[in-house]
């Protein structure tokens, strides 16, 4: 779970912000900038998108508080804005080059190579940073939003606006696409200095 959930904002503040109080919003800029570069990073790979991306989301942040209700955390819905904004972004640059959601998909693996992903193998462990970096853009996408921010099929399914089948499915094809790096990776590194990848769930 990344560090959105663990920053705590007092109330006032966000009642301050809402009402356009620059001091309010400089505030939260400050406590959540980080971790929205962070994630939008993550989905980018490009420090200038990411940081065109971050000041997106704080705008959106901004124009939107007033409607944030605080029946949750307000770390989780400006992840969600995050998140939301890196997922049109590759959208966009999907649709630039011609590429959509079902050609990422079927540049992975077969369909009949797809059947367990890593979670049949607990006992495998990789540096889930180097894993990503050899994914497709839609496959380090939910294996980040699954397995490192903790959305579920349902909620990745909504952002991507897609099925939760179509989640379930790339998880378990970038799965099968990191095991010869997983194979690898357990062959050479000492026990416990790296994470263990979580399986489909």
């Amino acid at each position: 779970m990344s560090r959105f959930l663990d920053i705590d904002i007092d109330q006032a503040i966000v009642k301050r912000a809402a009402r356009g109080d620059r001091r309010a919003h400089e505030i939260i800029y400050r406590a959540f900038s980080a971790p929205v570069y962070s994630v939008c990073l993550r989905f980018t790979r490009v420090p200038a998108h990411a940081e065109d991306l971050t000041q997106d989301t704080f705008i959106e942040v901004m124009r939107s508080i007033a409607s944030f209700r605080g029946d949750a955390p307000l770390g989780g819905w400006i992840r969600r804005v995050a998140v939301s904004k890196a997922l049109m972004f590759l959208r966009s640059a999907w649709q630039q080059r011609g590429t959509s959601l079902r050609d990422e998909c079927d540049a992975l693996v077969p369909d009949d190579l797809v059947k367990h992903g890593v979670a049949a193998q607990p006992d495998m462990a990789i540096d889930l940073e180097q894993a990503l970096a050899g994914l497709s853009e839609i496959s380090r996408a939910v294996v980040w939003l699954h397995d490192v921010e903790g959305f579920t099929h349902k909620e990745i399914a909504a952002q991507m606006g897609k099925s939760e089948s179509f989640s379930k499915s790339q998880l378990s094809r970038a799965y099968q696409r990191l095991r010869p790096l997983l194979e690898a990776e357990v062959a050479t590194t000492e026990p416990g200095s790296v994470e263990t990848l979580p399986g489909v769930c």
